[in-house]
């Protein structure tokens, strides 16, 4: 297998992505290959200054680089040199298998959606996030930002999306899903969660448990928490934010530790045809060589393939 790694990406490349391919070449089987996309000559002074030989990974030159702050779909059009951009260009043309990135998230969607497309019948990709259990076990919340205005129909993908990234990537035999809502009862909340419930209810393509309250997001009650993107961005910043006030002050213990985003990598854009890891911008050594191990493990699980086959015996939900 081939994982491609956008070594531009995130606030502290060049130096935190070729360290974490470094720490993530160790823990790969041998037959797999790290693909590094960048300036070479930045890559090459980086393996230098690890004293790592540069033929453990295959180097592709990339001279441009996409800002967090551009434009993404400008910039992936504008900038065909850049590191994502090249990177995507593989993928598409399968000279790797995944291609992970801690750069501008917004042009990694574009570039998979423009590059390897979305599977038939998705209508949004979506990403997620892992949320520590209280019982040591983990739940997926999504979607985290990709889609901060969703329709019932989308948010009904999502519970289908989520259940299996949990069965196939996690190993959650029969994935719990929840709407997330502002009290238990059927009734509750606004008019998309109301609407999306009753879609949701009378599923047979996950197994639907209700709504579930932020109170109970760690409290072990689901395996798949399903949300509009944007709720779920600001909940996946409360968290972050509460775990660095914490670590500040001295607060942890092994469940809070698990918040740590260095645990995790990044996620996978869900409902595209191939494999892209989405990473955090601050991502360092650690978090690097997580998100090319996850995205490792999400090829492994054919988890694409596995979302086209169950997507191809969904009948289409009509928009409300």
């Amino acid at each position: 297998m081939k994982v491609g790694l956008d070594v531009m990406g995130g606030d502290f490349a060049p130096a935190a992505t070729v360290a974490g391919a470094l720490l993530a070449q160790k823990e790969l089987p041998t037959a797999d290959r790290i693909v590094l996309f960048g300036n070479k000559d930045s890559i090459l002074e980086q393996l230098s200054m690890h004293d790592a030989d540069p033929a453990l990974f295959d180097i592709v030159h990339a001279p441009d680089i996409i800002g967090m702050g551009e434009h993404p779909t400008h910039a992936i059009m504008r900038k065909p040199e850049s590191s994502i951009s090249i990177g995507f260009n593989w993928l598409k043309h399968k000279k790797i298998d995944a291609f992970a990135s801690a750069g501008s998230s917004g042009a990694m969607l574009v570039g998979a959606i423009y590059s390897v497309n979305t599977v038939q019948g998705v209508i949004r990709p979506c990403t997620s996030t892992i949320l520590p259990q209280e019982n040591g076990g983990i739940s997926l919340l999504l979607d985290i930002g990709t889609n901060p205005d969703a329709k019932p129909d989308v948010m009904y993908q999502f519970g289908l999306l989520g259940s299996i990234m949990a069965k196939s990537v996690y190993k959650i035999a029969k994935p719990r899903v929840a709407l997330l809502n502002i009290g238990h009862e059927e009734g509750k909340g606004n008019l998309l969660s109301q609407a999306t419930y009753q879609l949701m209810k009378e599923s047979v393509d996950f197994n639907f448990t209700g709504n579930i309250e932020s109170r109970d997001l760690f409290r072990s009650k689901a395996d798949v928490i399903v949300c509009d993107g944007f709720t779920g961005n600001i909940i996946l910043k409360n968290v972050e934010g509460m775990f660095r006030l914490m670590m500040k002050r001295g607060l942890t213990d092994d469940f809070f530790s698990r918040f740590n985003y260095e645990n995790y990598g990044g996620t996978p854009v869900l409902g595209i045809n191939s494999t892209v890891i989405v990473g955090h911008g601050i991502s360092n050594d650690i978090a690097v060589k997580n998100m090319i191990i996850l995205a490792r493990n999400v090829q492994q699980a054919r988890l694409s393939q596995k979302i086209k086959r169950a997507l191809s015996q969904v009948p289409v939900v009509v928009r409300d």
